[in-house]
């Protein structure tokens, strides 16, 4: 794309522009020391059994690559500040096998364990487990809205968070609109997932053999959004998508366009519950035989609960790439 930069419209660009400085510019969102954690809470954060699961279906992966692989792979992207690959290596046996990839923009926190490598990319070539927890809806997209004649046009915006029209979206964009959410009525909006897709292909690519997981907010074609879903949050609270460093931007994941073939597209609900993860209250029966051992199981139930909630965190997509 290109616009007129002279006088006032210097100011405007394209979301996906914007929203690139706002998150990994040089004084970006996700670049702060608090991380990703300072500011809202991800299953990550809700409760271990989420990386005991990761844990679980690290197992079974290894298992299915076969005896020629001595070492397994584990590759997280957005590895915030390795909150997951830490307690996922809690959760493993002593001496299981793996080799622990945290893919993350910001620099090494401090005090990580030193078993973790961390990287701007992931790993070529190997095999096992890359999962992405809340990645991709911070991978920047461009924002389109079909005007009162029902062209789409990118939405331009400036520092402040001010929006405008741009030019009639084209090339490689309209065409991913016209498969994945064309625009038909005037003022309806959609994030073009262009950038996502090829993002999600190029880590998938990157596996020799495996499994690649991506893990987030969801919608389907079904079911797309008819004013889009863009925001940002701030100190665990969801306020107006501003570009300018101070919160984060974000928008839901069109799971389905970034699938590659033979993917497999599913909830969280029904992927923890493969896992062993279901938010059944123990047996009243277990609080008079050993009242600990029930308070400990309904702790586990409620923070079950919570991973698998309709209408919460139950309700995200995960999408499976096997290879």
């Amino acid at each position: 794309m290109t616009y007129d930069v002279t006088g006032e419209t210097c100011q405007w660009r394209g979301w996906r522009e914007a929203a690139e400085a706002a998150l990994y510019g040089s004084d970006g969102f996700y670049l702060r020391p608090e991380g990703p954690a300072g500011h809202f809470r991800t299953s990550v954060h809700a409760s271990p059994l989420f990386a005991s699961a990761v844990s679980r279906l690290l197992h079974t992966t290894a298992e299915n690559l076969g005896p020629d692989e001595d070492e397994v792979a584990l590759i997280d992207i957005g590895a915030g500040r390795g909150e997951l690959l830490t307690a996922v290596l809690a959760a493993l046996p002593p001496g299981f096998p793996v080799r622990a990839y945290a893919v993350e923009r910001a620099g090494r926190p401090a005090g990580l364990d030193p078993r973790i490598e961390w990287t701007a990319e992931p790993p070529a070539g190997v095999s096992g487990l890359l999962f992405a927890n809340e990645w991709l809806d911070n991978v920047p997209v461009d924002v389109a809205e079909a005007d009162p004649d029902g062209v789409a046009r990118y939405v331009l915006v400036r520092r402040d968070g001010t929006e405008r029209l741009g030019e009639p979206v084209s090339g490689p964009d309209a065409e991913w609109l016209e498969r994945w959410w064309p625009l038909t009525e005037p003022g309806t909006r959609a994030e073009i997932g262009r950038p996502r897709d090829e993002a999600w292909a190029r880590a998938v690519g990157t596996l020799r053999s495996g499994l690649a997981v991506a893990v987030d907010y969801a919608h389907a074609a079904r079911a797309r959004p008819p004013f889009g879903t863009l925001t940002g949050f701030r100190e665990g609270r969801e306020v107006h998508p501003v570009p300018d460093g101070t919160c984060d931007i974000t928008a839901h994941v069109a799971l389905d366009a970034c699938a590659l073939p033979g993917a497999e597209l599913t909830t969280q609900r029904e992927a923890l519950a493969r896992l062993g993860i279901s938010g059944e209250r123990p047996p009243l029966a277990l609080a008079s035989t050993d009242p600990a051992g029930y308070v400990r199981a309904l702790a586990s139930a409620g923070e079950a609960a919570e991973l698998t909630a309709r209408g919460g965190l139950g309700d995200f997509g995960w999408l499976l790439q096997r290879k």
